[in-house]
């Protein structure tokens, strides 16, 4: 499941290897801005997957959320705040659904592993992101397919990163050659260029300063 961001450039890079035959799968499920799909199709193209489906999907249907809605995206928040309950950044079930094609994907190709991106930094915001939560959701998936119920496939939910700090997932990466130049991880971009105020900027700078490092992505504003 790729993104386009930090973390899920990462875990693609961990799945690479660990010498998984690589496929990638992208949502473009209505989000504010279509930066982030250019960024998994750099980042598909430089890690050779096999192939490389991008999803529509329109959440904006629903909305609930600052990335399919026209809610304003909080900036410049502390990490005080940005710890304080649930975001509204969270798109209601959006894991769930995500989850979802790809376990149909994974059942029509006989994959047996999805890898996925949450982590620690994540957990404490989105019920979606807990580990709790990945561990139901494997025990529904192998009750739910065909393939399961066949004892065809005995599917694996790997989520690499759920207990690392954001710096300890780019330090990761960086021993992996991923080149975070590529990446976007931004609610909010500004002509292309992340916002670097947005919650997700802040962690993500946060982490590379944490590290002595400079983030080498491009920022409209830090």
């Amino acid at each position: 499941m790729l993104s386009g961001g930090l973390d899920s450039s990462t875990v693609l890079a961990i799945a690479r290897a660990q010498e998984y035959a690589l496929y990638a799968l992208t949502f473009d499920y209505g989000q504010r801005h279509q930066t982030e799909l250019q960024a998994s199709r750099r980042i598909a193209t430089s890690m050779e997957v096999k192939e490389h489906i991008v999803a529509k999907i329109d959440l904006r249907a629903f909305g609930g959320s600052a990335l399919t809605s026209d809610l304003e995206v909080p900036k410049g928040r502390t990490e005080e705040e940005m710890t304080e309950g649930i975001p509204v950044t969270y798109v209601p079930a959006r894991n769930t659904i995500f989850l979802s094609f790809a376990l149909a994907w994974a059942e029509v190709i006989g994959a047996q592993d999805i890898f996925i991106g949450i982590n620690a930094v994540d957990y404490s915001g989105y019920p979606d992101c807990r580990p709790a939560y990945i561990e139901a959701y494997q025990k529904m998936a192998n009750l739910a397919t065909k393939a399961g119920v066949k004892g065809e496939q005995n599917l694996t939910i790997h989520s690499p990163l759920v207990d690392l700090k954001k710096s300890e997932i780019i330090q990761r990466g960086l021993e992996l050659g991923v080149d975070y130049s590529q990446t976007l991880t931004c609610y909010d971009p500004v002509e292309n260029l992340a916002c670097g105020q947005c919650d997700s900027c802040k962690l993500r700078l946060k982490g590379f300063a944490e590290l002595g490092q400079a983030d080498p992505a491009a920022y409209a504003r830090i």
